[in-house]
């Protein structure tokens, strides 16, 4: 264990959920003089390694931005190995997650991939549907605009003619999480990107120049003790919140 590590587990505020998105795969590979899909590749295994740490030091949910509604106007080479890609870690992963006790979810709209995909997801989410470990949830082909747009629908299909915040939140991509504590994003970029706009509403927000195939355990951890020396008061003063929310 690292000190890093140590000083984050001594101080006894874990976020419950951490959403991240994975920026600079891309830019990662370029400076490298590689072909931008090696990015791609070694963020795979950046991912793999947080989990891992994740599960080890108590965070429930991980909340990762995989693949937007935006990313399907990339060149047609680099889309067709991200859905390559994706379709080997959903066996791959899966195997070693279910093996872990960690539960695989994948959240956006499934409609535009493929069946071999779309099996692959089922299979995955079936295999590790019972585990009671960390749940990563993947977001791809995702979008905040469109999980809100999403939950209105079926409100509208039930027969809702008005809708309350918790009508709309169990409908959401997200509804059996809790929102998320911490949002980091890595590559430099300072804005959410149609990330999780609901969800968001209260996280805090930790932004990184570090490259995602670079984020390392280290820096995670400085990212949680970013997150460690918050007061988190959800538009109220401190003596307002609850016991378990108070910082001490």
């Amino acid at each position: 264990m690292n000190s890093s590590t140590q000083t984050i587990l001594e101080h006894n505020q874990i976020p419950r959920h951490v959403a991240v998105i994975m920026d600079g795969n891309g830019r990662w590979a370029k400076k490298r003089l590689m072909p931008r899909v090696m990015g791609h590749k070694r963020g795979l295994t950046v991912l793999e390694n947080l989990c891992e740490h994740c599960s080890a030091i108590g965070v429930q949910y991980l909340t990762v931005f995989a693949f937007s509604t935006e990313n399907w106007r990339r060149p047609q080479e680099e889309v067709s190995f991200l859905m390559g890609l994706f379709l080997q870690a959903l066996d791959k992963q899966a195997q070693k997650m279910h093996r872990n006790n960690m539960r695989l979810k994948v959240i956006g709209d499934r409609s535009r991939f493929s069946a071999e995909i779309c099996a692959g997801i089922e299979k995955a989410e079936a295999l590790t549907a019972g585990n009671t470990g960390l749940t990563l949830s993947i977001a791809a082909d995702y979008g905040g605009r469109w999980d809100i747009l999403q939950a209105a629908n079926k409100l509208l299909k039930e027969g809702k003619t008005e809708i309350t915040e918790a009508d709309l939140s169990r409908h959401l991509m997200l509804a059996d999480a809790p929102e998320p504590d911490l949002f980091i994003r890595t590559g430099g970029e300072t804005r959410i990107s149609n990330f999780l706009l609901w969800q968001l509403a209260y996280t805090e927000f930790y932004f990184t120049d570090i490259l995602w195939p670079d984020f390392n355990v280290r820096a995670f951890g400085e990212a949680i003790e970013s997150y460690q020396k918050r007061e988190r008061r959800f538009g109220r003063t401190s003596e307002q919140l609850p016991p378990e929310q108070q910082r001490g």
